[in-house]
This record gives C-alpha cells, structure tokens and sequence, in this order.
C-alpha cells in the first residue's frame, strides 16, 4: 500500500485556541466510569478564517468560542462512550457539523482519574478532523441517464458530511474502453466531505448500487458510474482505490466537465492544472 498527501497540513490557517476545558462526564471501559463519572479536560484548537470578522468586528462572521465551549460540554455530557478515542471523534464531527466557519479541528480529550494502578498526571487522546476537497467524476449510459446524475448529485448534497459545491453541465460522450455500448452522459461534482478516501468510496459505491448498477462487463454500460479523481492532492494506491484516478488525464469525458468546476486543479503527479492536461488532448 501506498499512501501520501499533506491532508493534515493547516499550516497558514487561522486558530481558535481552548485550553483545559472541564467537564464532568460518564466515559470509559469500566461500569463505575459510566455510573459515577469523572473529571476529563479538553484543548482545542478551531482551524478557521478570520479576515471577515476581523475587519468588520463582527461575532457573527466568526466562531464563537463560548459557543464552542457549550456545545463541547453538552455533547460530552449527553454522550457516553467506552473509548475516548470515539469521544474525541464523535464530538470533531459534532463541532465541524455544527459551526460552519470552522474548516478543521484539532481536540484533545485528557482523563486525569483513568483506572491505571501506577502514579501518573493524565492519558489523553489527540485527533485532528476538518473538510477536504474532493472531485467525482459521474456518467451514465443506461436508462434515464440524466435522471442518474442528478439524483445522484441529491444524495451527496443531502449527506450530511458531505457539501456539494459545484456541479458541471451535463455532456454527451462516446463509450471509452472499447466496448460497443450506447453514447455517456458525463459530468463532474466538486464536493467538501468529512468522509476519508476509502469512507468516500464506500459511499460513491453504494449510490451507485441503489442505482442498480451491475459490474458485468469492464468499461461496460452501466446505470451510474462516480469515480473519485482528485482528493485534496493526495496520491494513494491501495487494493481498493487509485488516486489521482490513474487514466483521468487522457479521458476528455473527464477533463471536460473537470475544467468547468475547477480548472486550477493541479495533478499531485504531473503538476499539470486540469485546463492544461485538456489542452494536451487537442
């Protein structure tokens, strides 16, 4: 397996700091944990653009930290969980889906009164969460091929980790691959997600069967087909997914709908924007 990317880079980007938040909650392995509860400590850091708020003086351009705060202590509070690992990452999900300034978050959750038979401050655990860029590549060739699509594009938009940005025109292509089969409808969606790349496909995959599409045939029709081409500028080669897509800069079914909704976008590998890998095809 090969994976590399900067997906955890902020560096550049605004923050929020909070530090040594105390809560009073039921969380851990243990019966007396979740019966009795105990004190955990939160620090948080909100990745954020401030320039707005900042020029205008305006709270409500930006994060509310106190806000924050609240949110954090009703969500540890209401919830509990065995793991603090799934503490932490439930409640990154919860703050990203909840204020719509903040781009990522770093938290970490400290338990000073863990059940450890030995002298010790605290464990904790860190994770750091946020939106990534991601570009689909979608096409059709069976039945209402335009009405795939579009519902397609329903379901991302109405998925709560994901935002659909942009959406490309729809056009008609002739099949690649050497198949004989009928002419694609094609297009492309630009999206913010929540999901990681093999969570992204899983769920790409899954409209995609309750569109009914079958893999018969390799390059074959089908009812719907969305690809993953681009996320952030990752470049990752597993048993289950390859990306940049790895034929993406010779399909002009591709580039095409690509250079309406991004046309900046550089290949990680061939450092090439999308407008100048379709000016290559010409």
């Amino acid at each position: 397996m090969q994976v590399s990317s900067n997906l955890f880079a902020w560096e550049g980007r605004d923050e929020i700091r909070i530090e040594g938040l105390e809560i009073y909650a039921h969380h851990g392995v243990f019966p007396e944990e979740t019966a009795l509860g105990q004190k955990f400590f939160v620090n948080a850091v909100l990745y954020t653009d401030m320039r707005l708020a900042g020029r205008a003086d305006d709270l409500s351009l930006s994060t509310d930290y106190g806000e924050v705060c609240s949110s954090i202590n009703r969500f540890l509070t209401e919830h509990t969980f065995r793991l603090l690992e799934a503490a932490a990452e439930h409640l990154a999900e919860h703050l990203l889906l909840t204020f719509p300034y903040m781009e990522s978050v770093k938290l970490e959750i400290r338990k000073p009164s863990a059940p450890i038979a030995l002298p010790f401050s605290s464990v904790s655990v860190s994770v750091t969460r946020g939106w990534r860029e991601a570009v689909i590549a979608c096409g059709s060739n069976l039945g209402e091929k335009e009405n795939y699509i579009r519902e397609a594009a329903e379901k991302i938009e109405k998925d709560k980790r994901c935002r659909l940005m942009r959406s490309a025109d729809l056009i008609e292509t002739e099949p690649y691959g050497g198949v004989e089969q009928d002419n694609f409808v094609n297009g492309a969606f630009l999206v913010r997600t929540l999901y990681e790349p093999e969570e992204l496909l899983a769920f790409l995959n899954r409209l995609e069967e309750e569109a009914g599409r079958q893999r018969l045939v390799h390059w074959g029709p089908r009812t719907l087909d969305l690809d993953i081409i681009f996320y952030e500028d990752a470049v990752i080669r597993t048993d289950k997914l390859t990306i940049p897509h790895p034929d993406m800069h010779n399909r002009k079914f591709v580039l095409q709908p690509l250079v309406q909704i991004a046309p900046w976008w550089r290949h990680p590998l061939y450092r090439k924007t999308a407008l100048e890998l379709l000016e290559q095809l010409h």
